[in-house]
């Protein structure tokens, strides 16, 4: 069976408050995430239909908290909780958060232009 580690995961993002490292495991992309300052991340699926993420995401909270937030309500996810956020929301994540998320490797390469060109104006 495929596997990966953090340490394997050689695919590196380091921003104001993150630190993600993505790999790749059949079609799923692995990514071990770090936040060190709480942050709405909604401004980053700006200009996806209905402005919401339309990726699936299954995973594990290893430390912190994570809320992922749909029209009609809110899904708080925190330590030693596993998770799947369906297509449709927005993410809130906790200063000292650590997650593993899984998610199709189609569906976030399809709303990987929006999410970049909303990074460099998100992360100013």
């Amino acid at each position: 069976m495929p596997a990966i580690s953090k340490d394997q995961a050689l695919l590196i993002e380091r921003l104001p408050g993150l630190e993600r490292r993505f790999g790749e495991i059949a079609d799923y992309t692995v990514s071990f995430e770090r936040y060190s300052q709480d942050k709405d991340y909604a401004a980053m699926d700006e200009g996806l239909p209905g402005n919401r993420c339309q990726a699936a995401h299954w995973g594990l909270v290893l430390s912190g908290k994570l809320i992922y937030r749909y029209p009609e309500g809110d899904d708080v996810i925190t330590a030693g909780q596993a998770f799947y956020a369906r297509p449709g929301h927005t993410a809130w994540l906790g200063a000292d958060t650590e997650i593993v998320k899984f998610t199709p490797t189609d569906q976030l390469r399809a709303r990987e232009g929006v999410t970049r060109e909303n990074l460099t104006k998100f992360m100013d």
